[in-house]
């Protein structure tokens, strides 16, 4: 059966969806990054739109002290004749996030980039993403594909290890809007326990 005529879908985030009919919210806390950037980049070669928010959340395998060697490595990569050339060494949480779903992606061709275009990546979560629906990826969370005595990281702390300037900016505006989302479900929550008392009461 079509749904608004494009094929009904059951897509990794677990529900139908008339296919591109709009964009995806994903919640990133406790994500593994690879097996996150793996199935967005998938998503987004077939069409769909994908925004991925709370980027400083996603997880790493491994201890994060060897990630950190890693990375610091990586920073020792460049263009010997000119270093602006590339390679870029990205420090925020998302930038990480969104050169990871690039690497697996075919980047340098029209349909990667218009792939590419699909996709945005948020440090937190901004008052535009706060209000929608957050989905999760099952088959990429942390808790389903790593084993409970594996060590691992949170890319946040490691991006703030190696020159990320924001962490602190980032906890305080989150501390903020859980406690703004807390106070509007705690009225939507009494609003709904009057209706429901005013219906009863008319029904009696």
């Amino acid at each position: 059966q079509l749904v608004s005529e494009e094929r009904a879908w059951i897509g990794c985030f677990g529900e139908v969806l008339a296919m591109f009919e709009k964009p995806v919210v994903v919640d990133c806390k406790g994500h593994m990054l690879g097996r996150l950037a793996s199935i967005v980049a998938k998503e987004l070669l077939n069409g769909q739109h994908v925004v991925l928010v709370r980027c400083e959340e996603t997880n790493m395998s491994g201890s994060f002290f060897r990630n950190k060697l890693k990375y610091l490595s990586f920073l020792r990569k460049r263009t010997n004749v000119n270093p602006t050339k590339g390679p870029l060494h990205f420090r925020a949480p998302s930038r990480i996030v969104w050169r990871t779903i690039r690497g697996m992606i075919p980047h340098k061709s029209s349909r990667g980039v218009a792939a590419l275009e699909r996709l945005t990546v948020c440090d937190g979560v901004p008052s535009a993403y706060s209000a929608q629906k957050k989905m999760v990826i099952p088959d990429a969370l942390r808790v389903n594909r790593l084993k409970p005595h594996r060590k691992y990281c949170v890319l946040g702390r490691l991006s703030h290890e190696v020159g990320w300037k924001y962490r602190d900016l980032v906890q305080k505006m989150e501390e903020k809007r859980k406690i703004d989302g807390a106070a509007y479900h705690e009225k939507a929550r009494a609003q709904k326990q009057i209706l429901a008392k005013a219906t009863a009461a008319v029904d009696a």
